[in-house]
């Protein structure tokens, strides 16, 4: 029997011996089952199956090398794949740990968004590896966790994602497979970062007929240098403010990620300095604040007037200067 098809049979099951049995163990277990199941011999009507499955678990357990090469095969079934991807070199060119996927939105393009699947694989195999330790009945999938990233202004309206995902599967016999998924992810206004979507059957397969997992969607934004969140719902955002508004202040009208705010802008505002909007971040249950970084933006002398205009607010400041 081909060595690839090893994982569709328990042949230490098969015997009814355990996998540290010894070989006169395991001769015996087959001389046993071979009395009882020869199709001569026994009544049984699946008798000459059973004959063929005693004799190939026989053929590979009573050969040394073979053996070994099915034992090591049962601890780790996907180690003979590149980086242990059980899809092997069919694979290439996929991304995060063999998972390929893409990533879309619907409604408003909130912008692009990242799943990271870096420990589904490790624990695919683990998975596997427990299914044939354990006695034989149904075993349910892995939970697993993943990261999936937004953009704040998600977080403000709520949104609806689509993921495509080719993921692992195991058929009725064991042997790995994968298939197309498309999971569609619902975010509600105000969900927080850190907080997780449960997305129920969506884990890895079960075995034996065992239950798939579910799979755990953990949220983070995407960070900008002039928009990004602290303590899980406080939004800072960076506001390009002109000099002489910065100077004056008063009320001016501001896009912010909670929409176009209208803010009292204090006179004499210095680079660098916040204004806080209470309850105006994320929306949670308990909304967090809105912190606008002020960023004083100095606009280009692009013509004769504009720079004579500079050079008299520069003699104005340079006598009162002098002045003081």
């Amino acid at each position: 029997m081909a060595s690839e098809n090893w994982l569709s049979e328990d042949f230490y099951k098969t015997l009814g011996v355990k996998e540290d049995a010894s070989d006169s163990d395991i001769k015996k277990a087959y001389r046993k089952l071979v009395r009882k199941y020869h199709p001569d011999v026994s009544k049984e009507p699946d008798a000459a199956e059973r004959t063929a499955e005693i004799n190939r678990a026989y053929e590979t357990l009573s050969d040394k090398d073979k053996r070994a090469e099915y034992d090591e095969m049962l601890a780790n079934p996907y180690g003979r794949s590149a980086g242990g991807n059980p899809f092997g070199q069919g694979f290439e060119g996929a991304q995060d740990g063999g998972f390929r996927y893409e990533y879309r939105s619907s409604g408003e393009p909130f912008g692009a968004g990242d799943f990271n699947f870096e420990d589904l694989l490790a624990g695919f195999g683990r998975n596997q590896r427990q299914a044939h330790a354990r006695p034989a009945g149904p075993i349910k999938g892995e939970d697993h966790h993943a990261e999936l990233s937004i953009d704040i202004y998600a977080a403000y309206v709520g949104a609806e994602r689509s993921l495509n995902l080719n993921v692992p599967t195991v058929d009725e016999y064991g042997r790995v497979g994968y298939q197309t998924k498309t999971l569609n992810v619902k975010l509600p206004k105000g969900i927080t970062e850190g907080q997780q979507i449960r997305l129920a059957g969506q884990g890895l397969p079960g075995y034996n007929g065992g239950a798939n997992g579910d799979l755990y969607l953990k949220i983070k934004f995407h960070d900008k240098p002039d928009l990004y969140v602290k303590n899980k719902k406080d939004v800072y955002q960076a506001i390009d403010v002109k000099p002489w508004e910065a100077v004056l202040g008063g009320k001016i009208i501001v896009p912010t990620a909670a929409g176009r705010l209208q803010v009292n802008l204090p006179a004499n505002s210095q680079n660098g300095k916040s204004i806080r909007l209470k309850g105006k971040g994320i929306p949670a249950k308990e909304a967090g604040d809105l912190y606008l970084n002020i960023r004083i933006s100095v606009p280009k002398a692009e013509s004769e007037a504009d720079r004579a205009a500079w050079a008299q607010l520069a003699a104005h400041f340079d006598g009162k200067s002098a002045s003081n």
